[in-house]
């Protein structure tokens, strides 16, 4: 990797850090200068503007949960177990999230739904993935025999991403990990309930 593409790695994974803990608009030009050690002329050698980062960043922040994910289910054959893999990952999001600072997706949502219109287009794309993602394991698991062949795959897929999304949001809101295992409870329970006979 050149120099000049090794500058830019560094900005982008301590961006997503950084937008991650303090969110977009309370993250300054000179908080990236200070958290990357670069001056302010390399930073803007490799990109344009706070906003260029941030979408950088954002799509960086993506690839590492989607890797956290990835390995979680590697070892699952059922769409069961490997649901409840993706849902582990954020176990303990108080003290040991996948990304410092919580859920990149949640977050983002959140903050651009209002101030960051660009953004908010990648927060839908990944929002989009992922719910297709976990629609597409309980399709599969349809498929295989694993659930009833009436399950309305779109709703619990809606159900599943919401309910662990909000108990991330609750968790790290109280500093109590309790609510993501509240809410793996009620998702074990739900596909439980649409396990074929």
């Amino acid at each position: 990797m050149r120099k000049g593409e090794q500058t830019k790695l560094r900005i982008i994974e301590k961006s997503a850090v950084l937008f991650n803990e303090k969110g977009y608009t309370g993250t300054t030009m000179q908080d990236i200068i200070e958290a990357t050690g670069l001056t302010k002329g390399a930073v803007y050698r490799s990109f344009a503007s706070k906003d260029e980062i941030a979408i950088e960043a954002f799509q960086y922040a993506g690839q590492v949960l989607w890797q956290h994910f990835s390995a979680a289910v590697e070892h699952h054959n059922t769409a069961t177990g490997k649901i409840l893999a993706m849902c582990d990952v954020y176990r303990d999001t108080v003290h040991n999230p996948p990304i410092q600072g919580g859920c990149p997706f949640l977050n983002t949502a959140v903050e651009s739904d209002h101030s960051f219109p660009v953004l908010k287009d990648h927060a839908l794309g990944a929002y989009t993935n992922m719910l297709g993602y976990i629609e597409s394991l309980l399709v599969q698991g349809v498929n295989n025999g694993e659930f009833q062949a009436d399950m309305n795959t779109e709703s619990v897929a809606s159900f599943i991403f919401s309910s662990i999304e909000g108990g991330i949001m609750a968790s790290r809101l109280t500093q109590d990990n309790r609510h993501v295992a509240y809410a793996m409870q009620h998702i074990e329970r739900l596909l439980s309930t649409y396990k074929a006979q």
